[in-house]
């Protein structure tokens, strides 16, 4: 048996303009999935994913004649009409991909919530792409499409910044992001998971971004890196959320649903949904249980170093 294994993904800096060139700080974390893949004797791959529970959320079963062709993928539901779309594409890649009688038991194990909008796709394709010996990034875009960062978090174990060149090329740096006050970093779950690829096509939508603005994240990335203490952390993030806001014309998680809260609270990613970071100098949880999010992990538990 084979067992591939991706780390999820957070992104603290740079949602949107990530996709500019704009250099981006991203953590990949402990949370990820895994993909054990074994030969079986039914010339078929027999499909099961596990939930964080360790119980089946989805299965199926899928014929090489179905990938090579996407035949009969409109009767299938929506997730096994993309798990075969990826195959699909994964074989475009490689043609020597499942293209034989040989049949597979095929599971897949992620240890979070799939709401979270850590990464169930990213790790995925991740996974996918090192067991048929392909370029991840090329297969997400044939897939899922986005800037990559969340395939660069899921193939390295502690921060990077990430940016894309003008040739579209990842340029993946490792930085110590271990912040003398992480003890005051939470991770906060709004209980919606929200479809980035919605939030990209609204941003390009948009066209608003330039090259003073992605000057401006960078700086503001560089300074978060080297920041030493709280209230500067505070500022850096303040300064990115009415920066973003400006750009996408929507309003701050903070001034929206916490502006009572005394710490700082930043977007991660596309707005409007999954983890918000939080900066607080006492445990905030029973603040934001007492509003209704329950899930607030701290920084220690969440990020790979």
């Amino acid at each position: 048996m084979k067992t591939f294994r991706s780390n999820g993904k957070l992104l603290i800096t740079g949602e949107y303009v990530v996709l500019d060139g704009a250099k981006a700080l991203a953590l990949p974390t402990k949370y990820g999935q895994s993909l054990n893949v074994e030969d079986n004797d039914v010339n078929s791959i027999v499909w099961k994913s596990y939930d964080e529970h360790n119980e089946i959320w989805f299965e199926d079963e899928f014929y090489s004649n179905e990938i090579a062709t996407s035949q009969k993928i409109e009767t299938r539901n929506d997730i096994s009409s993309r798990l075969i779309q990826i195959l699909k594409a994964t074989q475009e890649l490689n043609p020597n991909f499942l293209n034989s009688s040989q049949g597979y038991n095929i599971t897949t194990h992620q240890d979070f919530n799939r709401n979270w909008g850590l990464g169930t796709s990213s790790t995925l394709i991740n996974n996918i792409a090192n067991w048929a010996k392909v370029d991840a990034y090329e297969l997400l875009e044939k897939t899922f499409g986005g800037s990559g960062y969340d395939i660069a978090c899921a193939q390295h174990h502690s921060p990077i910044t990430y940016q894309l060149t003008k040739d579209l090329e990842p340029n993946i740096e490792l930085v110590e992001f271990n912040p003398k006050f992480k003890n005051n970093l939470y991770m906060v779950y709004l209980n919606q998971k929200q479809n980035s690829r919605d939030g990209i096509k609204v941003y390009k939508g948009l066209n608003r971004v330039d090259n003073s603005i992605i000057k401006k994240v960078n700086q503001i990335t560089e300074s978060m890196i080297s920041c030493e203490s709280l209230s500067n952390f505070n500022s850096l993030i303040a300064e990115h959320e009415h920066l973003i806001a400006e750009l996408i014309g929507q309003e701050p998680v903070k001034a929206k649903l916490f502006h009572d809260f005394e710490g700082a609270i930043k977007s991660l990613g596309a707005w409007g949904g999954d983890f918000v970071l939080v900066t607080s100098e006492t445990d905030p949880t029973d603040y934001f249980k007492h509003k209704g999010f329950e899930t607030v992990i701290p920084f220690d538990k969440m990020v790979l170093q």
